[in-house]
């Protein structure tokens, strides 16, 4: 574009934005990252912590693609734990507490040194639009101060700033996060375009100062002893880098729900002053304690949200009750009867483009340049965002320079899994991600992100050499360790490789016991692997087949102008959702919500008869 200094604009200094600047700089873009705020990047403007089930699993493949998340965790993480270790392998998941403060600075850092990466600070106000040969298509942004930075891609990553009220009980103020502005003129022009906006919320708990909590009468939550890291880069012998600490346990009771319900009527939510739907998977205190009358209490952990600060984050008791309600119900909680609050929580309603109008590139599909990422598109969460910043960001790099683009199968990641149901729904609440939502999950481990990703990522530029040697090297261990598995003999005569299915039987402790194992000197990582590998073969190749079977269907087109109201045996809501949506294949026909199997059976056979003539 003539006149432009740069090919792709980010706007937007969270998650989702540092993972876009940084893979479109990787893949040689000249990038403006915009932001309020150049001192609030990477900010956790909620809960200090990165990981959990489902999106852990993403941040290691954000790691394995080349992403900055993981590695600035495993610098900045107080407390690191695997979740689910007592199921199956597929739905482990690591998670660290983090110390925001250094979180924050330790992202901003990375985004400082990145070549090829300009940060500009100041507010968005709107889209530079101008006709093209295919439309109206956008060529920058305008800033607040009257200056236009121009662009043949821009990338929106402006979490919950579109339109954004922030809400305390009867107070409402204009925001989209405390002592930061609303994006209300660009969400403005994302209308203008014709997109299709809707309504979502978001809360935040109260944070309150540590002195001012009983801890003696609480119960501990500590880390994993020998912690593992997000990162395939990071250095075991030096990791964890910083002090570990406990989190604490305690719960809500009678005294609590009560004075919420005396109170609902002042929740902004309850009082009709937010139309925005709130996390289903992550639901305010007031929807705890409405919607699940039944139970007696509510767990909370008070997270410590930095080494050297006295906040502690309050998780389980999202709220946007008044400040005084707050502070009553509060004390009524075993070991905060002195709370003292240092910022009271409340609640941020904002616009999100609804997200089936993204192609798989995440670019808008009809409006040429423009690619969105994070909360935007109805999702929620630190993990999902940088997914999604990650794919929207090298797509803008590789669709200025005319490159093929990048997207990522189901059956090849969590990423892949989450912008396909995202670019075939419409959803009316918060997307979270969860190990439940992949149907392969076995094929999507987090211990073996870098064997599905690494190679596709540095093909095209997006990881380094340092990154595939570190998956040869490691790829290497596991081999030469599997085929002495396959020749040692346990003493009933059968392979330790056999012997090793049981479920009881570790490969650490026959590491251990066995001088041969013990020799080749197996990392924790590469014991996990192998002994995923050779438990699950069995599983893991049903669901190869199962993923090479679907193919077909996955790349099945539907025709565009294609009727489905007079298909007669089409289910009432597939026949309103698939008219609605308009699939481009059977494959996402059949992973919208409420078209079942035998709808898309249906629909196949009246495709393939079209397809005959």
């Amino acid at each position: 574009m003539e006149g432009a200094r740069h090919d792709v604009i980010v706007v937007g200094g969270g998650h989702a934005g540092i993972e876009a600047a940084l893979a479109a700089a990787r893949l040689g873009a000249r990038v403006a990252l915009v932001s309020f705020r150049l001192d609030r990047i990477g900010e956790m403007s909620c809960n200090p912590a990165i990981g959990g089930l489902g999106k852990g699993q993403i941040v290691r493949e954000v790691d394995a693609l080349g992403g900055a998340m993981g590695e600035v965790a495993d610098a900045t993480g107080i407390q690191f734990r695997m979740l689910g270790t007592g199921k199956g392998a597929a739905v482990r998941a690591p998670r660290c507490q983090s110390d925001r403060h250094l979180y924050r600075e330790e992202a901003t850092r990375r985004v400082r040194a990145c070549d090829g990466i300009e940060l500009v600070e100041g507010g968005v106000v709107g889209l530079v639009l101008a006709d093209g040969p295919r439309g109206t298509e956008v060529r920058g942004v305008r800033l607040d101060d009257g200056s236009e930075l121009l662009a043949p891609a821009s990338v929106m990553t402006t979490g919950t700033f579109l339109r954004a009220v922030m809400h305390t009980g009867e107070k409402k103020e204009s925001g989209g996060r405390v002592g930061e502005a609303s994006a209300d003129g660009l969400s403005e022009d994302v209308a203008r375009l014709g997109l299709d906006l809707s309504r979502l919320k978001t809360g935040t708990p109260p944070r309150l100062a540590a002195d001012s909590i009983d801890w003696d009468s609480l119960e501990q939550q500590r880390g994993d002893a020998a912690p593992q890291p997000f990162s395939f880069a990071t250095q075991r012998s030096t990791f964890p880098g910083l002090a570990q600490v406990a989190c604490h346990v305690t719960w809500t009771h009678s005294r609590t729900h009560d004075l919420i319900r005396a109170n609902i009527h002042r929740a902004p939510m309850y009082a009709g002053r937010i139309q925005g739907v709130g996390p289903r998977y992550c639901p305010s205190v007031e929807d705890k304690v409405m919607r699940f009358a039944d139970r007696d209490r509510h767990q909370i952990f008070l997270e410590p949200v930095g080494l050297e600060t006295d906040v502690v984050y309050v998780n389980g008791v999202s709220t946007s009750l008044p400040a005084e309600v707050q502070e009553e119900f509060m004390r009524t909680i075993p070991g905060l009867e002195r709370a003292r609050f240092l910022r009271h929580g409340y609640a941020v309603e904002y616009d999100f483009v609804q997200p089936a109008q993204l192609a798989p590139t995440l670019a808008v599909q009809r409006v040429p340049g423009l690619f969105l990422a994070g909360q935007i598109n109805g999702t929620s969460g630190y993990e999902e965002a940088a997914g999604q910043g990650l794919v929207a960001g090298a797509n803008a790099a590789l669709w200025v320079t005319g490159r093929a683009p990048f997207v990522l199968a189901r059956h090849e990641a969590y990423v892949g899994v989450m912008v396909d149901d995202l670019v075939v729904s419409n959803p009316s609440e918060p997307y979270r991600m969860f190990t439940s939502r992949a149907e392969h999950r076995l094929l999507l481990r987090q211990d073996d992100a870098d064997r599905r990703l690494v190679r596709r990522a540095h093909a095209i530029g997006l990881a380094g050499p340092g990154a595939l040697a570190r998956f040869e090297a490691r790829e290497g261990a596991i081999a030469l360790g599997r085929r002495l598995l396959h020749a040692l003999r346990a003493p009933d005569g059968r392979s330790l490789a056999e012997f090793l299915r049981r479920p009881e039987v570790r490969l650490e402790q026959l590491a251990q016991e066995r001088p041969e194992l013990a020799a080749l000197g197996l990392g924790p990582d590469v014991i996990e692997t192998l002994e995923s590998d050779i438990k699950y073969a069995g599983y893991v190749e049903r669901q190869a087949t199962n993923v090479a079977r679907m193919r077909k269907q996955e790349t099945t087109p539907i025709p565009t102008d294609f009727d489905y109201a007079t298909l007669a045996g089409l289910g009432s809501e597939a026949r309103e959702k698939l008219g609605k949506l308009r699939p481009g294949t059977l494959g996402a026909a059949g992973r919208i919500p409420g078209v079942r199997p035998p709808d898309v059976a249906l629909l196949a056979v009246h495709v393939e008869r079209r397809r005959r003539g």
